[in-house]
C-alpha cells in the first residue's frame, strides 16, 4: 500500500459511511471502498468482473440484471476477502434462477440461498430476498431480507471480511460483553450489530456469535484479554 492510501485510510470514517450507505446505493459502494482500503486492501481496476461478462449472463439467463448487481460486481466481484470468506458471492457464469427468483450467493454449505424476486428485477436496487435449505422442500419459501441489494452487498463485504482466515481476524461462539471503549455503530444489515473499538472492528450477530477485525494483532489481542472466551484463533 503506497503512502497516498496510508493517508487516506486514515480519514475514513465508518460510522458516516454506514449512515450514508443507507441513504442510496452510491453510498453502499463508498462504503465498500473505504471499508476495504482501511482494513485490508484498496479496490483494484481487477477486482470486478467485466461488462462482458455480466452481459453474457444476461443473455444466458434471458433476462436484465438490476443496475445495482452490475455495479457491485463490477466493482468488487472478484474479490473473494469481500465475497467468499464464508458464504459465497455466485460468480456470473453461476447465477441461475430458483422458484421465482435470481439466486446470487449461497451460503457455504448450501444451507441458505440469497436472491432477487424475478419481479423486482425491473428496479434499480431491488430488495433481496433469503430461503433456508430444508429437509422438507415443500415448506422453503423466499422470504424479505434487505430492502436493497446495496444494502445487501455492502454488508456481505463487511461481514465476509470479518470472516478472512488470517492473523488480524476471530471469532467466539457466544453473546460477548464488549469493553465500555467500544461504541455501537449504525444498525446495518439483518440480525446483526457493529461495534467499534480501538482499531477493532466487531460483528454481533444475534447472541450466537462475534466476529472480530483488527488493524493490527497488538489490537486483537487486547480484545481477546478484554473479553474472555474460547477463542477460535486465539
Amino acid at each position: 500500500m503506497n503512502d497516498e492510501n496510508d493517508e487516506n485510510d486514515t480519514d475514513f470514517d465508518l460510522r458516516a459511511a454506514m449512515a450514508t450507505a443507507l441513504a442510496d446505493r452510491a453510498g453502499a459502494w463508498a462504503l465498500v471502498r473505504g471499508f476495504a482500503a482501511y482494513w485490508g486492501e484498496p479496490l483494484g481496476p481487477r477486482d470486478g468482473f467485466t461488462d462482458a461478462e455480466l452481459d453474457a449472463a444476461e443473455q444466458r439467463l434471458g433476462l436484465r440484471l438490476p443496475p445495482a448487481l452490475r455495479e457491485a460486481y463490477r466493482l468488487f466481484g472478484r474479490r473473494a476477502d469481500l465475497t467468499s470468506c464464508q458464504d459465497v458471492l455466485l460468480t456470473p457464469d453461476e447465477l441461475h434462477v430458483l422458484d421465482g427468483a435470481l439466486v446470487y450467493r449461497a451460503e457455504n454449505q448450501g444451507c441458505a440461498h440469497w436472491g432477487v424476486l424475478l419481479d423486482d428485477l425491473a428496479l434499480d436496487d431491488p430488495p433481496t430476498v433469503g430461503r433456508p435449505d430444508l429437509a422438507d422442500k415443500s415448506q422453503e419459501r423466499w422470504e424479505p431480507w434487505e430492502e436493497r441489494f446495496s444494502t445487501a452487498a455492502a454488508v456481505m463485504a463487511m461481514s465476509e471480511k470479518l470472516l478472512e482466515d488470517d492473523e488480524l481476524t476471530d471469532f467466539l461462539e457466544s453473546e460477548a460483553e464488549l469493553p465500555v471503549t467500544f461504541g455501537e455503530l449504525p444498525r446495518f444489515g439483518r440480525d446483526c450489530r457493529w461495534y467499534e473499538g480501538p482499531d477493532v472492528l466487531v460483528q454481533a450477530v444475534g447472541d450466537a456469535w462475534i466476529a472480530v477485525r483488527a488493524r493490527t494483532p497488538e489490537a486483537l489481542d487486547a480484545l481477546r484479554e478484554a473479553v474472555p472466551g474460547d477463542w477460535l484463533n486465539g
